[in-house]
């Protein structure tokens, strides 16, 4: 289920992407040969962004994809480096916590109040926090799972397979 969840999100980014490219290009031509704007594009644009970076962070987090420095655990025992993994979910789900707790709390808000964003269209705000607080939601429980499967394989002795060691 959560896979399945995953690619859902990964393929709203990849179309995020792809609706980003194209309104970046229709606001270039439409400026230059026509002298006028897309109506609402920066506002868009900021919100597709959301979209393109933060619904591929559970599937990210599956696959132990994020950036890591690893110069220093490259010399240590496999023991050790297991604990440093698990120590590293832990840090990244306790640290998920307080802002998926705000992002919920400002979609709650843009929620209840109805608030559009400036602009030709009077686009609403809440979407755009409503992505923000799945996409968070998401990579936090599955963070979680990997600590739990992480903490159950270092207590067993086994090696974590993280990207590159």
């Amino acid at each position: 289920m959560l896979d399945r969840l995953e690619r859902i999100f990964v393929d709203v980014a990849v179309t995020a992407t792809i609706l980003l490219a194209v309104l970046i290009f229709a606001d270039v031509v439409a400026l230059n040969v026509f002298n006028a704007s897309v109506p609402d594009t920066i506002i868009i644009v900021r919100e597709l962004m959301v979209l393109a970076i933060v619904m591929p962070l559970a599937a990210a987090t599956a696959r132990r994809s994020h950036i890591a420095v690893e110069f220093v655990t490259n010399f240590l025992p496999d023991r050790v480096v297991n604990w440093f993994v698990v120590f590293g979910a832990a840090f990244g789900a306790v640290a998920l916590i307080p802002l998926i707790w705000s992002a919920a709390h400002e979609f709650i808000y843009q929620w209840q109040t109805g608030n559009a964003f400036y602009g030709d269209l009077g686009l609403p705000q809440w979407p755009g926090r409503l992505a923000f607080v799945l996409g968070l939601i998401l990579c936090w429980i599955r963070l979680v799972l990997m600590l739990i499967g992480d903490a159950v394989s270092a207590i067993r002795g086994r090696v974590i397979i993280t990207g590159t060691h």
